[in-house]
């Protein structure tokens, strides 16, 4: 399978959305929707997935955001014909976040939200992996950091991604833009899960099932601190402990706790569980 596909124009492409989303049960899975050119992050799907993903986020019915992709890939990175027509002094077709205000509207999202990979990710489709706070993937599925091989560098995605991958691994996928398999990707970190692709959805949907069940300002608290914790440097962590203190008797003494112990005594679901 080629991991850039150049000669699928933006006329060529379907004119319907780019990325579709349906919800149940509390979570939203956002598809992306452009089989043609393997789901590249071309301009008017980026527009339409930062529009799902804020949607997602402002819907207070939502607890968690799965994002899977349509057709025999995940997402090819880069759209690199639209690329190019943007370097000739094209503008892009539709106004549209650039790659940083989408990762970053994954990672600081203050929703839990999983990739489901429905196949390959290349380049910048595996920033979306790396955003993600939770990525399944199918143990057919493989990788590759494809820039060094067409002359750029992972500049961007080399922040979602190194929060993810240990340093080994990382220097070499990222040197090299060998290809690695869904089982390489979670040894290194970069995958939470590679399961035989029939497991698939169990396995998301497992995890799903634990969102369902958590209060969702606690689920929301809990990313916060996630993000928070890896960032803290050394000679803050005293002051951050203490932030934590105040957070955790905070949650505490909040209805929600108060809720979960009553659930807890007289045997019965809190009353968030969907």
């Amino acid at each position: 399978m080629a991991e850039h596909d150049e000669s699928v124009t933006g006329a060529a492409r379907a004119t319907g959305p780019l990325v579709r989303s349906a919800t149940e049960r509390g979570v939203t899975e956002i598809t992306l929707d452009s089989p043609a050119n393997r789901n590249a992050l071309s301009a008017r799907l980026r527009a339409e997935l930062a529009a799902e993903l804020a949607a997602a986020m402002d819907d207070g019915a939502v607890r968690a955001v799965v994002l899977t992709g349509a057709g025999p890939a995940f997402c090819a990175g880069a759209d690199l014909a639209e690329v190019a027509a943007e370097r000739a002094g094209q503008p892009p077709p539709v106004p549209a976040p650039g790659m940083p205000e989408l990762f970053s509207a994954i990672m600081d999202a203050p929703k839990p939200v999983v990739a489901k990979l429905n196949g390959p990710a290349r380049a910048g489709g595996i920033g979306l992996v790396a955003a993600a706070d939770i990525a399944v993937a199918p143990d057919d599925a493989t990788f590759a950091f494809t820039e060094v091989r067409i002359g750029v560098v992972p500049a961007i995605i080399s922040v979602p991604v190194a929060a993810r991958m240990h340093d080994r691994q990382l220097a070499r996928y990222f040197l090299t833009g060998e290809q690695f398999s869904a089982a390489a990707a979670a040894e290194a970190g970069l995958v939470t899960t590679a399961v035989a692709r029939d497991e698939l959805d169990p396995q998301t949907e497992a995890v799903l099932d634990g969102f369902r069940a958590a209060a969702p300002r606690a689920l929301s608290a809990t990313k916060d601190l996630l993000g928070r914790a890896a960032a803290v440097p050394p000679q803050e962590r005293a002051a951050e402990i203490a932030r934590m203190g105040e957070l955790s008797a905070k949650h505490f003494a909040s209805e929600d706790a108060a809720e979960g112990r009553a659930a807890f005594r007289e045997k019965r679901s809190p009353s968030w569980v969907l």
